[in-house]
């Protein structure tokens, strides 16, 4: 095993998920909880191969090779969006939500990216393995602040919907699942798609857009924490 790729591709992820914890600046969740979440959300990468594979298989979708607008929307949308964020919005919602220790807003980003970083994390490590050190920096500042991203906006509405009445919280964290899963599929369908250069340069402001919705999430829910 090469362990200089082995750290580069665990690096980022791991980095991320120390800031997230210094972010959580009034109330500190239980660090074995935060762990369990990294590695559960790890886990998910086994499913949502199987599910990707599949997909792929059946529609003969090629990652490297040319399959036009129309089927690249589908795969990174309804395939790949959509279907790596069930994965963690499914460990979210059955574990972490009914915690004691979920006790304000901030904590469902918190957990949300915990989870998301850990799916990254196993994620980069194969591309990396695969890709070299070239795929370990260009993932470094793209795929893996992404999966974080997209972490922070599911986590924002799954952090209001822990507060809200039982009736509404399901449709609350729906909305969440479908907002990480518009992102994930947008950032995924121009990095897909090989029809058009411009299109391609359109993942940058995805990119920015998401980077900045949840910069907004995370300084809303601090806001509204009760242990100020």
């Amino acid at each position: 095993m090469d362990w200089l790729l082995l750290y580069l591709a665990l690096a980022p992820g791991l980095a991320l998920a120390l800031y997230f914890y210094w972010r959580d600046k009034h109330e500190k969740e239980p660090a074995g909880l935060l762990i369990l979440c990294f590695l559960l959300g790890a886990l998910m990468c086994f499913p949502a191969a199987i599910w990707n594979t599949s997909a792929f298989s059946l529609f003969d979708f090629d990652l490297m090779g040319s399959n036009g607008l129309v089927v690249s929307f589908c795969m990174a949308f309804f395939v790949v969006g959509f279907g790596e964020e069930f994965c963690k919005y499914l460990v979210l919602v059955k574990y972490p939500f009914k915690k004691p220790s979920f006790n304000e807003p901030f904590d469902g980003i918190v957990y949300s990216v915990m989870i998301s970083l850990g799916f990254a994390s196993l994620e980069n490590v194969q591309y990396v393995m695969q890709g070299g050190v070239e795929v370990a920096f260009l993932r470094m500042v793209t795929a893996v602040p992404m999966h974080a991203a997209y972490g922070v906006l599911m986590g924002y509405y799954v952090g209001l919907a822990r507060f809200q009445h039982p009736g509404a919280r399901a449709g609350t964290c729906r909305k969440g699942l479908l907002v990480a899963a518009v992102f994930h599929g947008g950032y995924d369908f121009f990095l897909f798609q090989d029809v058009s250069l411009l299109l391609l340069l359109l993942v940058l402001p995805v990119m920015i857009y998401a980077v900045f919705l949840s910069r907004r999430s995370m300084r809303e829910h601090l806001d509204r924490s009760p242990f100020q």
